[in-house]
C-alpha cells in the first residue's frame, strides 16, 4: 500500500509538472505568436519543433529560446521606433512652434507598441525623412530672410539685433548655440514681414536720397568743387545708377547720411550765387583758351562783361548762363578736333617760313664761312632748311587742298586770326610767284649791266666807219641819245639797289643780295601770321611792287616789307 501511495504522488508530481509545463509552452507559444505578430512573420524566427515526435522538455528549451530571441528582437526594434518617434517628434515641435514635451504633442498617442514591423517602422522612416526635408527647406528659408534683413539693416543703418529680437531671439549669431533656430511657420511669416518692411523702406529712403544727390551732383558740377569735398558723398552717388542699387555700402540709406547730403545741397546752394560771376569767368577763360589755340575768335555773345553785367542785373539764370557756355565749349572742341589735321599743317608751314627767314639772315651773315664748331652747325642747319624751304610750294597746295575740303565739309570758310586761311594762303604764293619774278628781273638786269660795263670797258676800239657816221645833225643827235641809254639804265639799276639796302650797302646786282631775295618774302609768313597781317591779306590787299623794287639785299626784303605793312 506503501508503494501505491508513492507511485500515485509521483504520478501525480509528474502530471502536475506535465501541466506545468503545457501551461508555460503554451504561454511560451502565445506570447512567440504575439511577438511574431509584432515584430511581422516575415523577420522574425519560427518555432519549428514537432511535438509528437520531441519531447515536452525539448519543445520547452526551444520555446525558451526563441521567447528570448524575439524579446530581444523587439527590444531592438521598440529602441529604433523610439529613436525615430523621438526626431519626428522634435521636428514636428519646431515646426509647429510648440515647446518640445507640450501636454498636446503626438508623440505617445501616436505610437503602437503591438506594431514594431519592419513596414511599420520604413513608414516612420519615411516620415522622419520628409519632416527632415521640410526641416532643411526651412532653414534656409529663414537664413536667407534673416541674411537679407542683416543685408538691409546694414545699407539703412538699423540694428539688426533688435529687429530680429521682435522676431524670435534666437536668429542672431548672438543666441544661445544651444536653442535651436526657429523654423516655425510664425517665424517664417514674421521675417517675410520684416523684409518686406525694410524693402519698402528702403526703396523710399533711396528715393529721398536721390533727391538730395542730383542737385548734389549738379552743384558740384557747375561750382567745380573739388575731390575733398566730393570725396565723403562719393558712395551717396551710387544711389544714381539702378544697376548698383543693390551693392549699396553700409549706412547709405541711413537718415544720418541722408540727413547729411540734404545739408550740403543746403550749403552750395547759398554758395552757388555768390561763387556763380566766378565760375562764368572761368568757363569764359575755357572757351577762350580754346579758340586761342585754333586762332579763331570766341562767341561774342558771352564776353565776361556781357556776362557779369547779365548776372547782376537778373536778366539770365546764371544756370542757362552756364550752359550756354558749356554748349558753346563742346561745339569749340568739336570744331577743334575736326580742325587738329589742317593745324598741324599750318605749324609745319610756319616753322618751314621761320627756317626760310633764318636761312635769310644767315646767307647775310659775312663769316658764315668761317671754321669752328657753330659754323659747321649753323652749315647743316642751312642745308637742312634749304631742302625744307624746296617743300614750302608742296606744303602750301596740300594745306589748301585740304581747308577746301574741310570747308566743303563744314559748309563754312577756314578762318585763322579772322582771316580766311585759303585767301591768305593764296596771297602767299602769289607773292612768292612775284618774288621768282622779281629774281629773274634782277637777273636780267645784272646781264643787261654786265654788257653795257663791258662795252664801256673798252673804248680804244674804233666803231667802224658807215654813212650813218656822217649824217646830218639830228641823226647825230639820235645816235648820242643811244650811246646815252645804257648809263641811263645803270643810273636806274643803281638807285633802285641802294635805296633798298639803306645807304648802298645792299646792291641788288650783287650775287649775295640776289640770294637773299630767294629766301627774303615767304620767310617772314609766321612773322606775317602773329603780326595780324593774315586779316589785312584777307581783304585782297594790291601788291606793293615799289616796294619789291627798292627791298633791300636784292628785293627779299622789300617783299617781306610790303607783307608786314
Amino acid at each position: 500500500m506503501e508503494c501505491m501511495r508513492v507511485y500515485r504522488r509521483k504520478v501525480d508530481e509528474a502530471t502536475a509538472e506535465r501541466a506545468s509545463l503545457h501551461q508555460s509552452l503554451a504561454a511560451g507559444e502565445a506570447e512567440i505568436a504575439a511577438l511574431t505578430a509584432a515584430l511581422g512573420a516575415d523577420s522574425s524566427p519560427q518555432l519549428k519543433v514537432n511535438k509528437w515526435t520531441v519531447s515536452l522538455n525539448d519543445r520547452m528549451s526551444s520555446a525558451t529560446n526563441l521567447l528570448e530571441e524575439l524579446r530581444a528582437m523587439k527590444a531592438e526594434r521598440s529602441k529604433q521606433f523610439a529613436a525615430i518617434r523621438s526626431e519626428i517628434d522634435k521636428i514636428s515641435t519646431e515646426i509647429s512652434g510648440r515647446s518640445y514635451g507640450y501636454d498636446n504633442s503626438p508623440r505617445a498617442s501616436e505610437f503602437d507598441e503591438h506594431d514594431v514591423t519592419i513596414r511599420r517602422l520604413n513608414e516612420y522612416r519615411t516620415r522622419l525623412s520628409s519632416l527632415q526635408k521640410e526641416k532643411s527647406d526651412r532653414l534656409h528659408r529663414v537664413l536667407e530672410h534673416v541674411t537679407e534683413v542683416h543685408s538691409l539693416c546694414d545699407v539703412l543703418g538699423e540694428d539688426f539685433i533688435a529687429i530680429v529680437n521682435e522676431v524670435h531671439p534666437g536668429l542672431h549669431e548672438t543666441a544661445d548655440p544651444g536653442k535651436p533656430t526657429s523654423i516655425s511657420d510664425s517665424t517664417l511669416a514674421s521675417l517675410s514681414q520684416v523684409v518686406a518692411m525694410l524693402t519698402s523702406e528702403k526703396t523710399k529712403r533711396a528715393a529721398m536720397l536721390r533727391e538730395a544727390v542730383v542737385p548734389l551732383v549738379e552743384l558740384w558740377d557747375l561750382m567745380d568743387s573739388p575731390e575733398e569735398e566730393r570725396r565723403s558723398f562719393r558712395k551717396a552717388t551710387a544711389v544714381l545708377r539702378p544697376a548698383r542699387e543693390e551693392a549699396l555700402s553700409s549706412g547709405v540709406l541711413s537718415i544720418a547720411t541722408i540727413k547729411k547730403t540734404e545739408e550740403e545741397v543746403e550749403r552750395l546752394t547759398r554758395l552757388k550765387a555768390g561763387r556763380m560771376k566766378e565760375l562764368v569767368l572761368k568757363r569764359r577763360l575755357e572757351l577762350e583758351s580754346i579758340c586761342r589755340s585754333m586762332h579763331v575768335e570766341p562767341d561774342t555773345s558771352t564776353v565776361p562783361e556781357k556776362s557779369i553785367a547779365l548776372i547782376d542785373s537778373g536778366l539770365v539764370n546764371p544756370s542757362e548762363l552756364m550752359a550756354s557756355i558749356d554748349e558753346q565749349i563742346a561745339k569749340a572742341k568739336e570744331e577743334q578736333q575736326s580742325r587738329k589735321e589742317i593745324m598741324d599743317k599750318i605749324n609745319k608751314w610756319l616753322l618751314a617760313c621761320e627756317e626760310e627767314k633764318w636761312l635769310e639772315e644767315y646767307n647775310l651773315d659775312e663769316n658764315r664761312f668761317n671754321t669752328g664748331r657753330i659754323a659747321r652747325l649753323n652749315l647743316k642747319r642751312a642745308e637742312k632748311a634749304r631742302l625744307i624751304i624746296n617743300k614750302i610750294p608742296a606744303m602750301i597746295d596740300n594745306l589748301m587742298s585740304r581747308t577746301l575740303v574741310w570747308e566743303t565739309e563744314r559748309n563754312k570758310p577756314f578762318l585763322y586770326d579772322g582771316a580766311r586761311l585759303v585767301a591768305v594762303l593764296e596771297e602767299h604764293k602769289q607773292a612768292r610767284l612775284r618774288q621768282e619774278e622779281e629774281r629773274r628781273r634782277l637777273r636780267e638786269q645784272k646781264k643787261l649791266r654786265t654788257l653795257f660795263s663791258e662795252k664801256e670797258a673798252m673804248p680804244h676800239l674804233k666803231r667802224p666807219g658807215s654813212s650813218f657816221g656822217r649824217a646830218t645833225e639830228p641823226c647825230n643827235m639820235s645816235r648820242k641819245r643811244v650811246d646815252a641809254a645804257p648809263p641811263s639804265v645803270r643810273s636806274s639799276s643803281g638807285s633802285s639797289g641802294s635805296s633798298g639796302g639803306g645807304g648802298g650797302a645792299a646792291d641788288p646786282f650783287r650775287p649775295r643780295s640776289s640770294a637773299a631775295a630767294g629766301s627774303g618774302a615767304a620767310g617772314h609768313c609766321g612773322e606775317f601770321f602773329r603780326s595780324g597781317g593774315a586779316r589785312r591779306l584777307s581783304a585782297a590787299t594790291p601788291f606793293n611792287y615799289v616796294a619789291v623794287s627798292k627791298g633791300g639785299g636784292g628785293g627779299g626784303g622789300g617783299l617781306s616789307s610790303s607783307m608786314m605793312s
